[in-house]
């Protein structure tokens, strides 16, 4: 059977007359947190933004669930994302913000939502504007959103970026436990001790080119 989610065929991505991604070959396989890392400017977050459909590479394939972003699907099905900083209504606050999105995804009710916003340690009740939220809040809502449909498959750049340090622990512990679910998740961090600690793959990049993928434990692919 193939566990294979995510398939990356010989994906380039140019803008202009800049090369950002070059052949990249990749397979990310169910029920395991791979992780991405690279320098500034790698590659990574345009990778990204081409597995979940937010970007079309200028050549190559990307299939989700064995469907081709871009001719089968317009983005990736079954997939929440958190790619940067996230847009949200500033003067609601976070449930009314997560409300809105339900409308536009599968519908997730008020139960659900709220669920969803205390799994990620803020409290659904309260009343502050999200203008008012603190970049750690606004990054535990953010992942709240890229968690709302119950996605088999979760794209996070740099979710622990803004949280403190109880923050990283909890959201470490949340991607652990989502991952015993059976989730998949395709993870960038700056942070080598998120890396370590929750990755079962390492894909390293270096300016567009997908330079090495291995097993953590050091088996190379």
């Amino acid at each position: 059977m193939n566990n294979n989610v995510v398939v990356v065929e010989r994906v380039s991505k140019r803008f202009g007359q800049e090369q950002v991604l070059c052949d990249v070959s990749l397979t990310l396989e169910q029920g395991k947190i791979h992780g991405v890392i690279g320098r500034n400017g790698s590659g990574k977050t345009v990778l990204m933004k081409c597995i979940c459909g937010f970007l079309r590479p200028s050549s190559g394939s990307v299939r989700v669930f064995s469907r081709t972003i871009g001719k089968d699907c317009d983005f990736a099905p079954d997939t929440g994302a958190l790619i940067e900083q996230p847009g949200f209504l500033p003067h609601e606050t976070g449930l009314n913000n997560l409300l809105w999105l339900a409308r536009l995804g599968k519908g997730a009710t008020k139960k659900t939502v709220c669920e969803v916003i205390a799994q990620v340690g803020l409290d659904p009740a309260l009343k502050k504007s999200v203008s008012k939220y603190s970049l750690g809040m606004r990054q535990r809502l953010g992942i709240a959103q890229a968690l709302l449909d119950d996605p088999k498959l979760l794209i996070l750049d740099e979710p622990m970026n803004g949280l403190d340090k109880n923050g990283v622990r909890d959201m470490r512990k949340l991607l652990l436990s989502l991952k015993e679910q059976g989730k998949t998740i395709l993870l960038a961090s700056h942070f080598a001790q998120d890396i370590d600690e929750l990755c079962d793959t390492v894909c390293e990049m270096d300016q567009g080119v997908l330079t090495q993928v291995k097993q953590q434990g050091g088996a190379m692919e």
